[in-house]
């Protein structure tokens, strides 16, 4: 009796597991795909920071793909609301299910979206093209956002980084590769500028720099962290990016005043900047190094030209070196026809008050300043720089 009893309970178990219904399901297209493990990985970043990023995500579950691409996961994930989890693959030979990779949306091996206790997610995709080929079945408006997003950023990517992606290209190319970042990175953000959902939004912001590194977009990052702090002041993601691009983390932002700076002049003594700016209309504080090479060329084709056409009028540049070798920052100095404005350096490398004070890390930098201090401009080059002084030292 007990033994009927036993199989019973057993048949009816397995039966309302047979029964039960999948939340995700879904088909990917496996040829081509010899190198990939027909598995599909269900990970969850439980944090702003953890969007993205690899190896941080909790793995929530695992599901296998038959020969025919088929896959499905049963069993809801424990959440009440709305959340937002990657569906991930691996190429074989991965020892870690939450590797994400960001190297080029083409070919990038997860795809964020909006999971909800109420809907049925079915999903198809090329599983060597996950990013790129994912489709969800009548989307949700959420995850319609999401596969936006993902078309804006296959556009940019090929609009603005496809070509610079195997890691060459002379130094003297350095930025032009940096306002091809730039302008990749802003159109992300505008992205998160005009969605009006959280979660895209967050993905956005992250995608934009997977690194959590936001210094060239500083006043962009802060305008996105202020809108979604003031229209989800409770949520965590919200309060996390608000800690991240906090005005403390971030180098001084436009339309801020820079401090009063006491600065180690170039053949000893000291200067302060606030002095500098009072005797100037306008002032250049520019962040170099001798071995910077788009920095010599910008000294040579840039800097001098304006100095010399508008150093009368009011218009200074205060160079501060990244120097640790006195002969080579002069060397530098004097090769360059820089000799002609004021230089300071505490020569101690790129770990120094200066760039502590200003929260700086990536040089070629620069600040473009009234005689007050405010920060009118900054990181402007070539061209931008030559426009911007042109029309500023023209203006009463």
């Amino acid at each position: 009796m007990k033994n009927l009893f036993l199989v019973s309970i057993i048949s009816v178990l397995f039966l309302q597991s047979c029964s039960q219904e999948a939340w995700l399901s879904g088909t990917l297209n496996l040829k081509g795909g010899g190198d990939w493990k027909p598995m599909v990985y269900l990970v969850y970043p439980e944090k702003f920071e953890a969007v993205a990023q690899s190896f941080v995500g909790k793995v929530l579950d695992s599901a296998q793909v038959d020969e025919n691409g088929r896959f499905e996961f049963k069993g809801n994930p424990a959440f009440q609301e709305p959340v937002l989890l990657e569906i991930v693959v691996q190429k074989l030979g991965e020892k870690y299910p939450n590797r994400l990779l960001n190297k080029n949306p083409e070919t990038d091996n997860y795809f964020p979206l909006i999971y909800n206790p109420d809907n049925h997610l079915t999903i198809d995709a090329d599983i060597a093209h996950f990013q790129s080929s994912f489709s969800i079945k009548e989307p949700s408006p959420k995850n319609e956002a999401m596969l936006e997003l993902r078309d804006l950023r296959l556009t940019a990517f090929k609009k603005y980084l496809e070509g610079q992606q195997d890691g060459s290209g002379a130094d003297e190319d350095l930025l032009e590769r940096e306002s091809n970042q730039y302008g990749y990175r802003k159109e992300l953000i505008d992205f998160s500028d005009t969605s009006e959902e959280l979660m895209p939004a967050m993905v956005a912001l992250r995608w934009a720099s997977p690194e959590g590194d936001y210094e060239r977009v500083a006043e962009l990052a802060y305008a996105q962290s202020r809108k979604w702090n003031n229209v989800y002041p409770e949520h965590p993601w919200a309060k996390e990016l608000a800690s991240i691009v906090s005005k403390e983390n971030l180098p001084i932002l436009i339309g801020n005043t820079i401090p009063d700076l006491q600065l180690p002049i170039k053949d000893n003594g000291t200067v302060n900047l606030k002095e500098i700016l009072e005797e100037n209309k306008l002032t250049l504080l520019d962040v170099w190094a001798s071995w910077c090479a788009p920095c010599r060329v910008e000294n040579r084709n840039v800097l001098v030209p304006l100095w010399e056409k508008f150093n009368t009028e009011g218009f200074q540049i205060m160079a501060y070196g990244l120097e640790s070798s006195e002969k080579a920052w002069n060397n530098a100095i004097e090769k360059d026809g820089a000799h002609r404005w004021l230089h300071a350096s505490h020569l101690q490398g790129d770990q120094n008050p200066f760039m502590e004070t200003l929260r700086l890390k990536t040089i070629p930098a620069n600040f473009l300043l009234n005689e007050e201090g405010d920060v009118l401009a900054k990181n402007l080059h070539g061209q931008d720089l030559m426009d911007f002084v042109n029309d500023y030292m023209s203006s009463p």
